[in-house]
């Protein structure tokens, strides 16, 4: 198959579809690759690399998506690429369609098959294509949380360890998740005051076995959220239903509550926020303020480190890649159940629920779309 990596094009986002030692195993394989040039320079990957590895070299999107079988990315398309996408196309990356409307009616009209990473689960009911940069995503939480904290960013002056004889901050972190558990990694290795609020016993357990002491697991049935909520410095929303938009469990009047120059990180941002004063935001212009609470909300905050992110994500996606280029899509969903998990839109048809749900679409169940 042909297989092309357009560049990102997303505000500040600087990772790519594929690393040249992915390009590799793909060639080996026999299958061809388009990468558009320099689109993995901002991530350490040059031209030199991929050629090495077997890519071709191409000069713009266009050319690659009108070759292309699959198209591989790590945004969701943005909208004048989605004019370029085919009918019967393979678009292959993360899509986040619950919270993109025009985007959903774009992939539905140009009747392509469209896989998201962040809706793939394992036998599990886990998410592994998109653990790995909710990991990353969560361990940023807290750096972005801790920097937004100084008083330069219009933060409550607060260093989130403390000092010697100085308390440290209180972060409160909404989910267990994989977001919730490397926020916690993060934020107690900085000698913070970590409460970790869930809903499922059972993972709150598991968070007090590997933590300790060092953090306070909270039931959200059990707690006073809006209470938790006003006492902390920094807050990170990391809720997420798989595919769907995210449940908003913080209020306005909650953020009314909280201390002036706290600060808010809603990492479900891509999922439409847990919080219902976010908005998207960039890397270029990441915060903004709500009653004097600073708001991070950057919609690709593993963008920020796009080495790390790219190699991470390249490591959960190249199977179901190669899977897909060896023996097509329609072989590879229907012998796996977890892979046809991750398709959302196919021919014209919404085959995952919670994207149909968000915009009172007609759905098809991805089994039956694909017999049809």
């Amino acid at each position: 198959m042909i297989i092309g990596v357009p560049k990102e094009i997303k505000l500040q986002e600087h990772r790519v579809g594929l690393t040249p030692e992915s390009v590799q195993a793909l060639t080996k394989k026999g299958h061809e690759v388009l990468v558009q040039s320099n689109g993995g320079f901002e991530a350490g990957f040059t031209n030199e690399d991929y050629k090495n590895f077997g890519a071709k070299i191409i000069n713009n999107a266009e050319e690659i998506f009108k070759n292309s079988e699959i198209i591989v990315k790590v945004k969701e398309p943005q909208m004048n690429e989605v004019k370029m996408i085919r009918e019967n196309q393979i678009i292959y990356t993360y899509l986040h369609l619950a919270a993109a409307h025009e985007l959903t009616k774009g992939l539905i009209k140009s009747k392509s098959i469209c896989i998201a990473y962040e809706t793939v689960t394992d036998d599990n009911g886990r998410l592994p294509l998109l653990a790995p940069m909710s990991a990353v995503a969560g361990r940023m939480s807290i750096q972005a949380g801790a920097h937004s904290l100084e008083k330069n960013q219009k933060g409550r002056g607060l260093l989130l360890g403390g000092a010697p004889g100085v308390e440290p901050a209180n972060v409160v972190i909404l989910g267990g998740g994989v977001v919730g558990e490397n926020a916690a990694i993060i934020a107690t290795g900085m000698k913070s005051k970590v409460y970790v609020v869930d809903k499922s016993k059972e993972r709150l357990k598991q968070l007090h076995e590997k933590f300790g002491d060092k953090i306070i697991p909270t039931d959200s049935e059990k707690t006073d959220l809006s209470k938790l909520v006003s006492e902390c410095d920094l807050l990170v929303g990391g809720v997420l239903i798989p595919g769907a938009e995210a449940p908003k469990l913080v209020t306005k009047e909650m953020i009314k509550k909280m201390k002036r120059g706290s600060v808010v990180v809603d990492v479900a941002i891509d999922q439409g926020g847990c919080i219902e004063t976010s908005k998207p935001t960039t890397h270029a212009n990441p915060t903004f303020l709500v009653n004097d609470v600073v708001h991070y909300c950057v919609a690709n905050m593993p963008g920020g480190v796009p080495r790390t992110s790219t190699m991470a994500l390249n490591k959960a996606t190249l199977p179901l890649l190669i899977k897909l280029a060896d023996q097509g899509y329609k072989q590879t969903l229907q012998e796996n159940k977890n892979y046809l998990a991750g398709l959302n839109v196919f021919k014209g048809k919404v085959t995952y629920k919670g994207v149909a749900d968000a915009f009172k679409l007609s759905y098809t169940p991805p089994e039956q779309a694909l017999v049809e």
